[in-house]
């Protein structure tokens, strides 16, 4: 079978299988938060006798349910315990091997962009782009554990640091599209390896102390919960900053950097509020700051309007562009995504698309790999708006 037919089964796939998982991990981490932020303290002595330090009575799908949390936990563990970590641990594999398959099996073409920086070959920047992911993590580890559990606001703010100079450097080395990728996968390790290096081998030593008798250290209970906020602060700006790598006129942009932090500020302030709303309170202020960043952003990016000319363009002239920078992909031999754009009536077709694609988003050619020219552009713009 054709190479690139398998490659887009394995996109899709993989694809599907990564929102799978990212649904019900983050959908577990917002149940958690919301769950926390919803106890009571029990009034029943013999609740209280038991440990128990909040509840919970709530109703879904025909049946009444009443979680309990425990100070620290039950004075004998029940034999089967029910653990969230594989949610974890699948969405950052699923993600990585999407990643692979997407960017670093095609590193020529989709992490290298030489108008952006000129790798001496393509497996510099594969090593560069997971050096980001690594660093990354070593980086943010480090904060938590110089700063430690009592200073959490110099943690976070050293994070925010980190991310900072991440989406300038990544920009900076790689491919627009491709860096916010990488930007937003850096992140999304520091949230699975707060689970698997944090969270769960906190929870374990708990339950190994307590099956020994022997007294848990707290420690690990604050480590935890330090690293799950982090997380429930994590997750929004990595969502929107995998799915802003759709749009070029984010990532095309000539201060992309900023505009992925201002998305990125913009989905913390939306998880501000929504976190404060949990524990009954509405911090608007929160609503203000994300609605005020992101209305920046659409009146900062707006294309510019094509000015008036007195000769109109014609198909004809853009299907000489079309032969120079698209039929490579878009003709006869090769009909990526099932377009073709090498004849007048396949334009006229795909007008439309071409606008989006081309003029509104500027994603294609993908990378500007075949040198389309501003004036190029603009003319095309012309042509394909009313």
């Amino acid at each position: 079978m054709d190479t690139a037919y398998l490659l887009d089964w394995a996109n899709l796939l993989l694809r599907w299988l990564h929102v799978i998982t990212v649904i019900a991990w983050i959908g577990a981490s917002f149940y958690f938060v919301w769950l926390d932020n919803h106890l009571t303290k029990p009034e029943a002595e013999d609740l209280k006798a038991k440990g128990v330090d909040g509840e919970l009575w709530a109703v879904h799908g025909g049946g009444f349910y009443n979680p309990q949390k425990y100070m620290l936990a039950p004075a004998a563990l029940p034999k089967d315990l029910h653990w969230f970590y594989w949610e974890s641990y699948w969405t950052w594999m699923s993600g990585f091997a999407l990643f692979v398959v997407l960017y670093l099996a095609n590193a020529g073409q989709m992490l290298v962009d030489p108008r952006v920086y000129a790798w001496g070959a393509p497996w510099q920047a594969v090593c560069a782009a997971l050096g980001f992911l690594i660093v990354g993590w070593l980086l943010y580890d480090a904060a938590c554990r110089v700063f430690g559990t009592a200073r959490d606001g110099a943690v976070l703010t050293a994070s925010a640091v980190i991310v900072a100079v991440a989406a300038v450097l990544a920009c900076q080395l790689f491919a627009g599209r491709a860096a916010f990728v990488i930007v937003a996968a850096m992140i999304a390790t520091w949230m699975t390896a707060n689970v698997a290096h944090w969270i769960i081998p906190g929870q374990r030593k708990v339950i190994a102390s307590m099956r020994a008798g022997e007294k848990p250290d707290p420690i690990h209970g604050q480590r935890g919960k330090q690293r799950s906020v982090h997380n429930t602060w994590f997750g929004l700006p990595v969502l929107i900053g995998m799915l802003s790598n759709h749009y070029g006129m984010l990532w095309q942009h000539p201060h992309n950097w900023a505009v992925l932090l201002v998305l990125m500020a913009a989905g913390v302030a939306i998880r501000i509020f929504f976190v404060q709303r949990h524990k009954g309170a509405s911090n608007w202020g929160a609503v203000v700051v994300a609605v005020g960043l992101l209305a920046g952003l659409v009146v900062w990016l707006a294309p510019k309007p094509v000015a008036a000319v007195a000769a109109p363009v014609s198909t004809a002239q853009v299907l000489a562009i079309a032969q120079q920078r698209c039929v490579v992909c878009h003709g006869e031999a090769l009909a990526q995504k099932g377009v073709r754009l090498d004849s007048l009536e396949a334009l006229e077709q795909h007008r439309a698309q071409i606008h989006q694609q081309v003029v509104v988003q500027r994603v294609m050619p993908l990378n500007n790999a075949t040198g389309l020219t501003d004036d190029e552009r603009a003319l095309i713009a012309r042509w394909t708006t009313p």
